[in-house]
């Protein structure tokens, strides 16, 4: 893998996409956020470093949990990000709150420094996710914590989307997509690691953790209609899809998508069950 490459091509799409990231009425980040936090439990006073905050969705439910006599730190390789993250933290008045621009492969922080490490589907994106494990344990104070999500993967899903999907995105669509990103690529570099609560819990050990945890939950997935949903599918991960799409196929899609998810909601607002694989661990006192 080109990690130049991969990294340029991730904060572009981010950077893109900041302004309306969670903001169309759709919920699956913010839930999933506060549902982390409540796993990693920071303490009043606390330190807590959120990777890839994105616009703040665990930042800010860990920044509630630490309250003014702690520090809610977010990171993120994407600079339009971390300004929408700022802007909100100004807006809520939340003083303990502090946003950075910072690629989280290689965290430039003060050793042993913070309580708590979360991560809501960002630390798994890291190039080299399982090298980059022990640096965050080096972060933590003893006894810390680290939580991070993860879709759950398997062999005959695509991960990064509700079940349903698999057969609602042709396969053959994802061919369009950046060599990196392609469905053969996705479980060689993510399977391989995370697919098997085994082989994560000996990754996690391998990077200086104990008390590994692994747990799968259900996040509902919400949104008002499938237009809303096909909306703000181009505002997250899916966008390099959207992005990598001819026209007439991208036109093809979101007919597709829009209709048969219209059709599963009926008369009232879409709910899809999204599996969602907590991780968490601690290191040692």
């Amino acid at each position: 893998m080109d990690t130049t490459k991969y990294k340029s091509t991730v904060t572009e799409a981010f950077n893109n996409a900041a302004a309306k990231y969670d903001q169309l009425g759709v919920e699956f980040f913010t839930p999933m956020g506060r549902r982390l936090v409540e796993r990693a439990d920071p303490q009043p006073g606390q330190r807590v470093l959120d990777v890839g905050c994105g616009r703040g969705a665990s930042l800010f439910a860990a920044a509630e949990r630490v309250g003014p006599s702690g520090h809610a730190l977010g990171i993120d390789i994407a600079p339009a990000m971390v300004e929408e993250a700022r802007r909100q933290a100004a807006a809520l008045g939340t003083r303990h709150v502090e946003v950075r621009v910072m690629d989280g492969e290689h965290p430039d922080l003060p050793p042993a420094s913070f309580d708590v490490v979360t991560g809501g589907y960002s630390l798994i994106f890291l190039p080299d996710a399982p090298a980059a494990l022990p640096r965050y344990a080096a972060l933590l104070r003893r006894g810390g914590r680290i939580a991070f999500t993860s879709p759950v993967f398997t062999e005959d899903t695509f991960p990064f989307l509700p079940p349903v999907f698999t057969e609602l995105i042709p396969e053959r669509l994802l061919r369009n997509l950046p060599a990196d990103w392609r469905p053969d690529a996705l479980k060689r570099r993510f399977n391989s690691w995370l697919q098997d609560p085994d082989d994560l819990t000996r990754t996690m050990l391998r990077a200086g953790f104990d008390d590994v945890e692994v747990a799968d939950e259900h996040i509902d997935l919400r949104a008002p209609d499938g237009v809303t949903w096909v909306d703000w599918s181009h505002t997250q991960g899916m966008r390099l899809l959207w992005q990598h799409l001819p026209e007439y196929e991208s036109r093809q899609l979101r007919h597709r998508l829009v209709t048969e998810l219209d059709r599963l909601r009926g008369d009232g607002p879409l709910r899809l069950p999204t599996p969602v694989r907590f991780v968490r661990a601690s290191v040692a006192d």
